[in-house]
């Protein structure tokens, strides 16, 4: 077997026999990586705490057939220590896991924007200078722009006309008056300005947004990811508990089933 290192952030974890768990993990260098951690449930365990959700860590991994076994863990960042103590941070940050572990399909596929994302996520999430929802939906918008499909939100995203009446998760974004598919969706201008800001990063404009526009952008915002990864996003139920204002689901419009090419989406 050979070995080697790397960091990364722990996506989940499941039982393996009596004493052992596997461990999916989001690394720097290798992508995302299955492995086998002997003996981490017994109490005496050298590094089990170490190999729980939400945590950032560096460790060695011997190559296994079919998994890998990590030997060495140590700790980076305990972001974990800080989101879970926290019900809404916690669930925002279950949602980002499991939306990196289902936007990395293929293993030790290197997924390097995609690792940074998360573990950027994570520590402004832990450190809480803004609100749990307004992060996650950074993160669903930029990890959407990773994998290549992020929303048209300044121009039709059918014809690229720049006045824009309506949202619709079918066309990629945005659209006019002209292109404007039926049940397609009519935020507020407040509300797609809040989710040009989160995608590009600006906080002080997001901080500044409305209550009313949040909860608008959140459903629009988790309706567009579910449709484009094609299921449903567990850990969003849980999310809407936290936040008590029910999110949006992926609305079933004429061809929805059928992902349409649109060459004027943004991508990555």
């Amino acid at each position: 077997m050979s070995l080697y290192r790397d960091e990364g952030v722990v996506l989940r974890t499941q039982k393996l026999g009596e004493a052992d768990r596997i461990i999916t993990i989001l690394t720097r260098r290798t992508g995302k990586v299955r492995g086998v951690a002997k003996g981490v449930r017994r109490t005496k365990s050298r590094f089990g705490a170490r190999l729980e959700p939400f945590s950032h860590v560096d460790l060695q991994l011997h190559t296994g057939r079919s998994l890998d076994v990590v030997t060495q863990v140590e700790t980076l960042h305990p972001y974990g220590e800080a989101i879970v103590g926290d019900y809404p941070r916690y669930t925002a940050g279950s949602a980002m896991l499991e939306t990196a572990d289902r936007l990395t399909v293929g293993e030790k596929e290197p997924a390097l924007r995609q690792f940074l994302l998360l573990v950027g996520g994570l520590r402004t999430l832990a450190e809480g200078e803004h609100e749990a929802r307004l992060v996650l939906d950074a993160f669903f918008l930029r990890s959407l722009a990773v994998a290549g499909y992020a929303p048209a939100l300044s121009e039709c995203a059918r014809c690229g006309a720049e006045a824009v009446r309506a949202f619709a998760i079918v066309a990629g974004g945005v659209v006019c008056g002209a292109c404007r598919p039926p049940g397609a969706a009519v935020p507020a201008a407040e509300t797609v300005a809040l989710m040009i800001a989160l995608l590009r990063g600006d906080w002080p404009a997001a901080d500044a947004s409305e209550s009313r526009h949040r909860t608008e952008c959140s459903g629009l915002v988790a309706a567009y990811l579910q449709w484009h990864l094609e299921h449903g996003i567990r850990s969003l139920r849980h999310v809407e508990r936290a936040w008590s204002e029910p999110l949006a689901a992926a609305p079933e419009w004429p061809g929805a089933s059928e992902k349409s090419h649109n060459p004027h989406t943004t991508r990555a």
